[in-house]
């Protein structure tokens, strides 16, 4: 299995939850907004993700959405 990139990997704070487990989350150190959507561990264990939490993102390398990967 391919590891991540380090550089495309940021983490931010959950600013909205949206239907079909997607959030918006602001990037630290940044104004910018993406949309992201849960990885498949996360889905497949249950993990609850709330407004407010800080999360560990994979960034797509095409722009575009994120995955979240883990809440710290």
């Amino acid at each position: 299995m391919p590891q991540p990139n380090k550089d495309l990997e940021k983490t931010g704070v959950v600013v909205e939850s949206l239907p079909n487990i997607m959030f918006r989350v602001k990037l630290d150190n940044s104004e910018e907004e993406i949309l992201t959507y849960l990885s498949g561990k996360m889905r497949l264990h249950r993990i609850r993700v709330l407004v407010g939490d800080k999360v560990l993102l994979e960034l797509e390398p095409y722009g575009g959405k994120a995955r979240i990967i883990k809440r710290l």
